[in-house]
């Protein structure tokens, strides 16, 4: 789960993280109270789950107040285009307006998790306000790593060590890094960056920017963070898929599909294409599935008008092959479903969920294996 840049601020504000004054405005004729607030000079920063918002023109200087409102009218209700939206980009409901600080030098601090090491990692360079991954290539000798023993947590001597290296102060620079692993070990998050903190001219370490993900799995433990959620950032669909517990992703192809495992479905999607077919969808329903959860991806797929066949792949090993088909048969009793329905089964209880499906009197075609439920993708899609 992603949340807004004003949203992480004001996470940073509660761990102590140094952030600058800031008031969220999602109408222009809330522009003045906001400076009249914080004063001019303001930054306005559009507010959209996406990097790069600043080369996009998403972050703009204000001096005064005519300018503020102009920059806010042309900003709210625009889509804003960055390398992360894709061509049509994203609708700005929101934007930041933030005191302009005096930057004398800008760094880049951030934690994620080491998949490889199995540990939190802690990221510093004394190149900040670049990407990352562009960073990476271009001066790598810059970024400087530390690996946290999960057990023992970031070590005082570590966050003196990241704090030299990045030219900081090492007492001031040493609190901010143990406040950031507080919040990030703290909220389960999968990702916390700051690019850039910066170092002000009167000496002050402020987050001007901040990024924070969370995991999803942890997010019952914080439900003051889960009512962060912008639904207006997520496809409509996707995020109704979240409220049943299942995963889904939006394609742009015409077989809708549904499978137990995110590796199964990726192997679906192969056999598929090799079908000379596109999947519309990626849907797993996970182990636990029952009629009302399939029902609703019954719903879920058929709301996107270009599927034209649903395609059921299950291997049956936590979720045996005869409950995933009572659940198959009860839910498309539910829903109208409009478009043919091939199953494949493999697992336990396989003969018993077949013979289920073949005595159902419903729309299904139940395919042998994956080859035989290729042949038929291509049969019925013509």
């Amino acid at each position: 789960m992603k949340v807004h840049e004003y949203q992480a601020k004001e996470l940073f504000a509660r761990y102590g993280i140094p952030v600058p004054k800031g008031k969220l405005v999602t109408q222009v004729q809330e522009v003045e109270d906001a400076v009249n607030e914080l004063g001019l000079p303001v930054v306005i920063k559009a507010q959209i789950h996406a990097g790069g918002r600043g080369k996009a023109g998403g972050v703009k200087l204000a001096k005064t107040l005519d300018e503020a409102r102009e920059i806010t009218r042309k900003m709210l209700g625009k889509p804003l285009v960055t390398h992360q939206t894709g061509g049509q980009g994203t609708i700005v409901r929101k934007v930041l307006v933030e005191e302009a600080a005096a930057i004398k030098k800008e760094f880049y601090v951030g934690m994620v998790i080491d998949r490889a090491k199995r540990c939190p990692v802690m990221m510093v360079s004394p190149a900040g306000g670049m990407e990352i991954e562009e960073l990476a290539k271009e001066k790598p000798e810059l970024i400087f790593k530390e690996p946290i023993d999960p057990f023992l947590g970031l070590l005082p001597f570590q966050c003196r060590s990241l704090a030299f290296k990045l030219g900081v102060d090492i007492k001031t620079g040493g609190k901010l890094l143990a406040a950031l692993y507080k919040l990030f070990i703290s909220l389960d998050c999968s990702l916390a960056e700051i690019n850039p903190l910066i170092l002000t001219e009167d000496g002050r370490l402020l987050a001007i920017d901040a990024k924070l993900n969370f995991d999803d799995s942890a997010l019952f433990r914080h439900p003051d963070v889960k009512e962060m959620l912008d639904p207006d950032e997520l496809d409509p669909l996707e995020y109704e898929a979240s409220k049943y517990n299942l995963n889904y992703v939006r394609l742009d192809g015409n077989v809708g599909i549904m499978v137990n495992g995110a590796g199964l479905a990726m192997a679906t999607m192969d056999v598929i294409k090799l079908a000379g077919a596109d999947p519309a969808n990626f849907l797993d329903v996970g182990g636990s599935a029952n009629a009302e959860m399939i029902a609703q991806g019954f719903k879920i797929i058929l709301s996107d008008p270009n599927v034209k066949l649903i395609f059921i792949n299950i291997f049956g090993g936590i979720l045996r092959c005869d409950v995933l088909a009572q659940g198959v048969i009860e839910a498309a009793k539910q829903v109208d479903i409009p478009v043919p329905i091939l199953v494949r089964l493999e697992g336990t209880n396989v003969e018993q969920g077949r013979e289920m499906l073949a005595k159902s009197g419903l729309n299904f075609v139940v395919g042998k294996d994956l080859s035989d439920a290729a042949r038929k993708i291509v049969d019925i899609l013509g």
